[in-house]
């Protein structure tokens, strides 16, 4: 092998390996500019044959955040507080603690039978559910805002039940809370299930006529990723909200029957 040819293919891997560790510098500043308009890990590069350091410790970081978003404590002052002048109503669900609940899901649809005894029977409109479900982090942000965005554009007529503050709550524990309550609405503010982009994202549940056991997620309507500002603002989720409770109140009902038009209506408007 001559001595040409040897420094050509020294050359050629030389040329890999440092593609390998780094993408070339129009590669890196395509990636940059992709990653300002997603939170998802893209063009990451590597070193060697795994992630850069800095990738890899993000990633660790933001599965411990996660995982604490699971297991952090429901703090219902932290939520009554921001609702001040709101009446709040404290109940849990048939799960007595935080690891009974993830083992098993469907205490975290049942009412605890003493706490349904003292819920105020009435001809509600609609209830609010603020439920810890797997991210404390995300109700104790956001729920809050949502309820007074959202209350706000209620019609004065609408009979709106105290806010139910729920403990160790599945979405389905809003059926026979709502049920208990003799609500025909309810909308269920829960901490959804933490990413590893996201560990503060809560949901929105809308359900109309909920039946304890029988209403499905088919019967009901969700908002997810309201976490300003990087997902759903506050006022945008209130705003689709109040859209869907008033096709909901025309419709008789919930879930695949009633369609969110609400960009559509405001688009136009």
């Amino acid at each position: 092998m001559t001595d040409d040819r040897q420094q050509d293919q020294l050359g050629q891997l030389a040329t890999l390996v440092r593609a390998l560790v780094a993408p070339p510098e129009s590669d890196a500043a395509l990636w940059a500019s992709l990653r300002r308009h997603t939170q998802a890990r893209i063009g990451l590069g590597r070193a060697g044959s795994a992630l850069p350091t800095r990738h890899r410790l993000e990633l660790q970081a933001a599965h411990a955040a996660a995982r604490d978003a699971v297991h952090s404590p429901f703090e219902p002052d932290v939520v009554a507080a921001a609702l001040t002048g709101v009446p709040t109503i404290r109940v849990r669900s048939a799960a007595p603690d935080r690891l009974t609940y993830l083992q098993r899901p469907d205490l975290g649809r049942r009412l605890d039978d003493i706490d349904r005894a003292h819920l105020p029977r009435d001809d509600w409109d609609l209830v609010f559910v603020v439920a810890d479900g797997l991210s404390s982090r995300a109700v104790h942000e956001h729920a809050a805002p949502v309820i007074r965005e959202t209350t706000a554009l209620l019609p004065a007529e609408w009979r709106v039940a105290p806010v139910v503050l729920a403990e160790q709550a599945r979405v389905a524990l809003g059926d026979d809370i709502a049920h208990a309550l003799g609500a025909s609405m309810v909308v269920v503010l829960i901490g959804e299930r933490p990413g590893m982009s996201a560990a503060d994202s809560l949901g929105a549940y809308l359900t109309h006529t909920p039946r304890p056991g029988h209403t499905t997620d088919a019967d009901r309507n969700c908002l997810s990723n309201i976490r300003p500002p990087l997902g759903l603002t506050h006022a945008a989720a209130a705003a689709k909200l109040v859209a869907l409770m008033r096709g909901a109140r025309e419709l008789g009902c919930t879930g695949v029957a009633l369609k969110d038009e609400s960009d559509t209506a405001l688009s136009v408007g």
